[in-house]
C-alpha cells in the first residue's frame, strides 16, 4: 500500500520581538526571546527521529518583511540539518513574509524549495517511490484577498495530491480576510490533503480530506493561549492518521479564580499557589494571567498587602525554576454586584454615559496616538471589529467600578 509522511506546520514566526515582556527577569525574558527558534528546532528533530518523507511550511515563517539575519541564519541551520538526512521542505511564504520585502540573503540548501508568487506544482518522489505533487504560491505582497484558490488545479500522475495555503477560511470572521476560500471550495480540488496557515489557533476545518490550520508553532502573546506545534501526519491509500506535536518552549495561558471562599490575606495566596502549581508543566516555561475574583477580605491592611506584596511573594521563587509559572497579569476584583438599569434610575449621568458607550464608533481615532508613534506602528496590528467591541466592553467595565467604588 502506497505510503506518505510529513510534517505539516505554520506560522512560525522567527525572532518575533515579544513586545511588551522586557520587564520580565532577565533569564525569562531570553528565554521567552528564544522560544521560537526552540519550537523550531523541536520541529526538525521530530522530522529526523520520524524519518519523514518531507515537510511543510505553510507561511510566515518570519516574523517581518525584513526578515532578519539572525532569523535566516538559525533557519538555514536547521535546514541543513534536513538536508544531511536528504529530507526535502516546501515553502510558501505568507502576509508576514511576503516576497516584496526587503532584506539580505542568505542562500539556502538545495532540498528547500520555495513556491513564488504564482500557483504552482511541485513534483516529489519519495525514497520508497511514491509520486506526490504539492500545490501553492507565495504571497507577492503584504496584502493578498482576491481568491487564488480559483488557481489551484489537480495534475494527472501523482499518487498523493497536497495543496499548501496561507489564507483565510471565509466564515471567520476574526482575522484579515487574505486569499479567501470556503471549506467546499477546498473540497471540490479533490486533493488528499490540504496543509493550510495563517490562523494561530489549531483547527481541523474537514476530516475528509483533511484540511488543518496547526497553528502557530509557539504562542506570543496573552492571546495565543494553551500548547502550540505542528502536525506529523501519515497518508494512505484508505487513511490519515493526524498526530499533533508540541513544540512550545513557553505557554501563555489565562485563568479565572473565584476567591469568594477566601477570608484571609492567607487564603488567598494558598488559592494562587495552588493555581500556579496546577498550571506548572515539566521543562516548559508558563506565563500566566491570573484574575481573582470576588475578593470579600474585610480586614484593610489585608486587602493593601493583596495589592502591594501578594504578586512579590508569587514570583519569588520563579525566577530560577526551569519550570516556571510567572505571573505577567494579576488583576484583583472585589466582590460587587453593579446593576447598570439601577444605576441609571439613580443618576442621568449614569445613562448618558451608557447610552455614549453603546454608540461610541470612534475606536480609530482614539487610537490614532499609538499607532502615529514611531514604535507603535511598528508592532500594533489593525484592531477587528470583534477586538473593537472586546476594548469598549472593558473600558465600560472598568468605567463603572472606578465610579462604583467613588
Amino acid at each position: 500500500m502506497k505510503k506518505i509522511s510529513f510534517i505539516h506546520a505554520a506560522d512560525l514566526h522567527l525572532d518575533s520581538p515579544m513586545v511588551g515582556l522586557s520587564h520580565l527577569p532577565s533569564s525569562i525574558f531570553t528565554r521567552v526571546k528564544e522560544s521560537t527558534f526552540t519550537a523550531f528546532r523541536k520541529l526538525t528533530e521530530e522530522a529526523i527521529d520520524q524519518q519523514v518523507d518531507f515537510v511543510i511550511l505553510a507561511g510566515d515563517l518570519f516574523d517581518g518583511e525584513d526578515r532578519s539575519l539572525r532569523a535566516q541564519s538559525r533557519f538555514r541551520t536547521e535546514m541543513l540539518k534536513l538536508a544531511e538526512k536528504e529530507i526535502p521542505v516546501y515553502i510558501i511564504f505568507g502576509n508576514h513574509d511576503h516576497l516584496n520585502g526587503s532584506w539580505v540573503h542568505l542562500e539556502m540548501p538545495p532540498n528547500v524549495h520555495v513556491f513564488q508568487s504564482e500557483v504552482e506544482a511541485k513534483v516529489l518522489q519519495t525514497k520508497s517511490g511514491e509520486i506526490v505533487h504539492l500545490y501553492g504560491f507565495s504571497y507577492p505582497t503584504r496584502h493578498v484577498f482576491a481568491r487564488k484558490i480559483d488557481d489551484y488545479m489537480k495534475n494527472s500522475g501523482a499518487d498523493f495530491h497536497i495543496g499548501i495555503l496561507h489564507g483565510n477560511e471565509s466564515s471567520g470572521t476574526e482575522h484579515d480576510n487574505y486569499a479567501p476560500f470556503s471549506v467546499s471550495d477546498l473540497q471540490e480540488k479533490d486533493y488528499d490533503y490540504w496543509a493550510l496557515g495563517h490562523i494561530h489557533k489549531r483547527v481541523v476545518l474537514s476530516e475528509t480530506p483533511p484540511i488543518i490550520y496547526p497553528g502557530n508553532i509557539q504562542g506570543r502573546n496573552k492571546k495565543e493561549t494553551g500548547s502550540k506545534g505542528f502536525y506529523h501526519v501519515t497518508l494512505t491509500e484508505l487513511e490519515a492518521k493526524k498526530d499533533f506535536v508540541e513544540t512550545s518552549d513557553i505557554v501563555w495561558e489565562k485563568v479565572d479564580v473565584d476567591a469568594a471562599s477566601a477570608s484571609s490575606f492567607h487564603d488567598v495566596l494558598q488559592l494562587c499557589q495552588s493555581t500556579i502549581a496546577h498550571f506548572r508543566r515539566d521543562k516548559t516555561g508558563t506565563l500566566l494571567t491570573l484574575l481573582l475574583k470576588n475578593i470579600q477580605l474585610e480586614d484593610d491592611q489585608e486587602k493593601r498587602s493583596l495589592n502591594s506584596e501578594l504578586l512579590d511573594l508569587l514570583l519569588e521563587e520563579e525566577k530560577e525554576e526551569e519550570s516556571f509559572v510567572w505571573v505577567v497579569d494579576l488583576t484583583i476584583t472585589e466582590s460587587q454586584q453593579i446593576d447598570k438599569e439601577k444605576l441609571k434610575m439613580e443618576a442621568n449621568f449614569y445613562a448618558e454615559l451608557f447610552e455614549t458607550i453603546d454608540h461610541f464608533d470612534d475606536v480609530d481615532n482614539s487610537l490614532a496616538p499609538l499607532y502615529e508613534h514611531q514604535l507603535g506602528r511598528k508592532y500594533l496590528s489593525h484592531l477587528l471589529v470583534t477586538e473593537q467591541e472586546e476594548l469598549i466592553e472593558k473600558a465600560e467595565k472598568l468605567l463603572i467600578e472606578l465610579l462604583y467604588q467613588s
